[in-house]
């Protein structure tokens, strides 16, 4: 059963979830709007797999003996600089969603819920992943610079990418 600390802090941990994968979401459809095939496609896949780290809290909630709460969501925002403004963001993006995974581990620990913090430590791998895909691609991005040519050969990239490819190398 868990205790009344770990659910709100799993519960605000869906939200966030939620949230992420409505950003990338947004990303995506500026993306593809703007002839960024391939990173609309990354950030397609990367909108489904926040969606799967949401149901997957969802579900440990309920099986836990909590009660998983589905959350109201706060509208992304609709407009982009560019790509590099779209993958900076997301890099902060996902250093904060490291940051509040990481508070949630730590209210496992002074809760003493042993079971949450093993369940949470995927997430804490999954984090460290996201994150240095986002710097891998920030990195990209630097190299090229304003070079139409190089944007369209790392569009291209993205567009090839399978998930077991992440991160970019």
């Amino acid at each position: 059963m868990l205790n009344e600390k770990v659910e709100s802090a799993l519960n605000h941990q869906i939200k966030i979830e939620a949230q992420s994968s409505q950003f990338y979401l947004a990303m995506a459809s500026w993306a593809e709007t703007e002839g960024l095939v391939g990173t609309a496609k990354f950030l397609y896949e990367h909108s489904d797999e926040e969606r799967q780290h949401m149901l997957k809290l969802i579900k440990f909630v309920n099986e836990r003996g909590g009660k998983a709460l589905i959350p109201e969501l706060e509208a992304p925002p609709e407009d982009f600089e560019s790509i590099v403004e779209i993958f900076k963001t997301l890099l902060q993006h996902e250093i904060k969603v490291t940051n509040h995974v990481n508070e949630v581990v730590d209210i496992c620990l002074s809760e003493k819920d042993y079971t949450t913090h093993n369940f949470m430590q995927w997430y804490v791998a999954e984090q460290l992943e996201e994150e240095a895909t986002a710097r891998t691609i920030m990195d990209k991005l630097q190299m090229i610079g304003n070079e139409k040519a190089g944007l369209y050969l790392f569009d291209r990239d993205l567009e090839n990418l399978t998930p077991e490819d992440q991160p970019l190398e």
